[in-house]
């Protein structure tokens, strides 16, 4: 395929979607939709810093190796969805991720909370890979065709995610006792930060059906981790929700940390290659 006819939405076998591709392409988004691109691509990047650090941290040496993977489909996802928006800000992909500071963040508070222990993580990802394969269940939809594009890639991916979080929460919660008791405390501390995921705001009226309502993911994720943790015989945690604002740049403490490591290299040597 010659330059002058590339698109931004290849996604023939051996051909798919790049951000590459995406930053040279001439549909350029809109602001809104360049927005909603970063709330994704802030997610999935912000998800990704935290389960990098599990490499080499793990219980076992495969789950070192499931968990580093699952932060390279997350980068992946990341750097797609932050060319796209950075193609309408006129800004770069490292750019977004390297030089903004906390508030231009719009992940929600879910993605930035500490990983905590093995089963704590395993808690967050569970309720993050079951979010995400409904969203780009439906992104695949989307009247804007680079995010349909993205998320089409994307939700195979999501679907292993899915698959490892909850085989681990079945493996934990009836487990030994020990490992029962951190499954449901690692749940307990995760459930305050779900109800943020599926709030609709301004942003989602005005896109229509180029992006997913958040409040229509919630009945199916709900209905899937019901019949989970009825297999794992676990109860929904009745815990009040967290305040939120991640998607208008409120942010608690813990993302100012990890942003501290994770841009402190380019800050040092901007520009730099290599």
């Amino acid at each position: 395929m010659s330059e002058s006819n590339a698109s931004a939405t290849r996604t023939t076998p051996g051909n798919a979607l790049r951000p590459e591709d995406i930053a040279a392409s001439d549909l350029k988004p809109s602001t809104d939709v360049a927005e909603y691109a970063l709330r994704l691509g802030d997610d999935s990047l912000i998800l990704a810093q935290r389960l990098g650090w599990w490499i080499s941290r793990a219980p076992e040496l495969e789950e070192d190796v499931a968990l580093g993977n699952i932060a390279l489909d997350l980068i992946g996802h990341a750097r797609s969805f932050l060319s796209y928006a950075g193609h309408g800000l006129d800004k770069t992909e490292d750019d977004l991720a390297y030089f903004r500071r906390e508030p231009e963040f719009r992940c929600a508070h879910l993605f930035v909370q500490p990983n905590g222990d093995f089963a704590r993580t395993i808690a967050r990802q569970l309720v993050v890979s079951h979010y995400q394969f409904e969203l780009y269940s439906r992104l695949m939809h989307s009247t804007d065709p680079t995010l349909a594009a993205i998320a089409a890639k994307a939700v195979k991916e999501v679907d292993y995610h899915r698959d490892h979080s909850s085989q681990w929460v079945l493996r934990l919660a009836l487990g030994t006792d020990e490992s029962r008791r951190r499954m449901i405390a690692g749940l307990k501390l995760t459930w305050p930060y779900v109800e943020e995921l599926f709030v609709d705001d301004q942003l989602i009226d005005t896109l229509g059906d180029a992006a997913v309502r958040p409040s229509t993911l919630r009945a199916p994720v709900d209905s899937l981790l019901a019949s989970l943790f009825a297999e794992a015989e676990l109860e929904i945690p009745a815990v009040p929700a967290a305040v939120g604002g991640g998607r208008h740049g409120k942010h608690s403490e813990h993302l100012g940390y990890l942003l501290a490591e994770m841009q402190v290299l380019a800050r040092e040597h901007p520009g730099a290659t290599w």
